[in-house]
């Protein structure tokens, strides 16, 4: 804390202790800054995201700490302070199976490829589904609101969604709920009309379990670099408003936010460049973990100690981390999420409760639990948290 304090200057040579300056300089020593006050500090993440909530940022730190609800065994049927709603209105016949259908915003990056595969294993586990019928929407706001006008005007009993954006999809799901029920997951719409939203806690506690690490293994000063994927998806949006809050409240000195677009060589590059410029990187936060190891090698190849850099459940990650022994942290976001909303859907078509917004825990990795979350025999990009070790057919498809 810097204090400013008027200082007396000692002019006399005299041998008394005389009075410290005139009726003038004291006047002007009034006027100084009081002697407690502090210093701002420079913000230099930006403004905060429209997309900032200050009640939903507190309310998933606090969801943190709390004890799920549902089978222990199984993360996905788990649900954080649920609020049930009643969904008889949609109880339907199944004499021959009920048809699911899904608007898929993509499987563009391993984590959705993971999810999907472990959506379909979970679609054969239930004789009463007839059909699954699901569009990709290649990551295009455009094609993806064609598609669920498409799905919601058909034979679809039940529409499970996963936004490709939150804000462009918003009325494309709105039309679609007039139709047939609507199950959202993944990443949210702006909108209360689907019967339920899965998803994890949230990006805010994402962002704030690494923004956290970062604050308490980076010294006081230390330059920290943020790493984004993409603007204007809820989730990601939310990642980074939970981390600029925690930052902006730090002795971190945050020297940059550059998006990656996710491409492992854009990251890496934008690390090494920082590194030249900067001299020195002594944190790098990431929303998400798919480069985390890119990342990484832009320290080894600038030839210094590599320091904390957040990663997430990704194979490649936590081998290395393993074998490096690296100081390191890794939220997540759990890819067991695909599970829900074929379950959500089933009971909804059954007239069976289901909570309005389906919370599901969201496990962090640390060093006291990294050995639980290693799976050396699967790919690099394979994702740990996806529930899918005990569904039929594994590892194959997830291989």
């Amino acid at each position: 804390m810097r204090r400013k304090l008027a200082l007396c200057a000692v002019v006399s040579l005299a041998l008394f202790a005389g009075a410290c300056g005139t009726d003038d300089s004291e006047n002007e020593a009034a006027q100084e800054p009081a002697a407690t006050e502090e210093a701002q500090k420079e913000i230099t993440t930006g403004e905060q995201s429209e997309f900032f909530v200050q009640e939903d940022y507190d309310r998933q730190l606090e969801q943190r700490t709390k004890t799920p609800e549902g089978p222990e065994d199984k993360p996905w049927e788990q649900a954080i302070e649920p609020e049930m709603v009643d969904t008889s209105e949609y109880k339907a016949k199944s004499a021959s199976g009920w048809n699911l259908c899904f608007s898929n915003a993509a499987v563009d990056n391993p984590w959705r490829q993971v999810g999907w595969r472990t959506m379909q294993a979970e679609v054969k586990l239930h004789k009463e589904i007839a059909n699954f019928r699901a569009i990709d929407a290649e990551a295009k706001d455009d094609k993806q609101i064609s598609d669920i006008e498409e799905l919601a005007g058909g034979n679809c009993d039940a529409l499970i969604v996963s936004p490709n954006t939150t804000a462009t999809l918003t009325p494309a799901v709105e039309a679609a709920c007039k139709k047939v029920p609507v199950i959202v997951f993944d990443r949210g719409v702006n909108t209360d009309c689907p019967v339920t939203f899965i998803h994890p806690i949230g990006g805010y506690a994402f962002g704030a379990d690494a923004a956290e690490f970062l604050v308490e293994n980076v010294e006081p000063g230390g330059k920290v670099l943020a790493l984004r994927i993409l603007p204007g998806v809820d989730v990601l949006e939310t990642r980074w408003s939970a981390a600029k809050v925690i930052f902006d409240e730090s002795d971190l000195n945050v020297v940059g936010v550059e998006f990656t677009d996710g491409d492992a060589a854009k990251t890496k590059s934008i690390v090494s460049d920082y590194i030249q410029r900067e001299g020195e990187i002594n944190g790098v936060w990431m929303d998400a973990g798919a480069t985390s190891v890119a990342a990484s090698e832009a320290f080894e190849d600038a030839g210094v100690e590599m320091p904390p850099v957040t990663g997430e459940d990704q194979q490649d990650f936590l081998v290395k981390w393993q074998e490096e022994g690296w100081t390191t942290v890794a939220p997540t976001y759990p890819t067991y999420q695909w599970r829900t909303p074929i379950i959500a859907a089933l009971k909804i078509l059954k007239g069976e409760e289901v909570p309005k917004e389906w919370v599901l825990p969201q496990p962090k990795i640390t060093n006291d639990n990294l050995a639980d979350y290693v799976q050396p025999d699967m790919p690099p990009l394979h994702y740990a948290l996806c529930g899918c070790e005990d569904m039929p057919g594994f590892p194959g498809p997830w291989q």
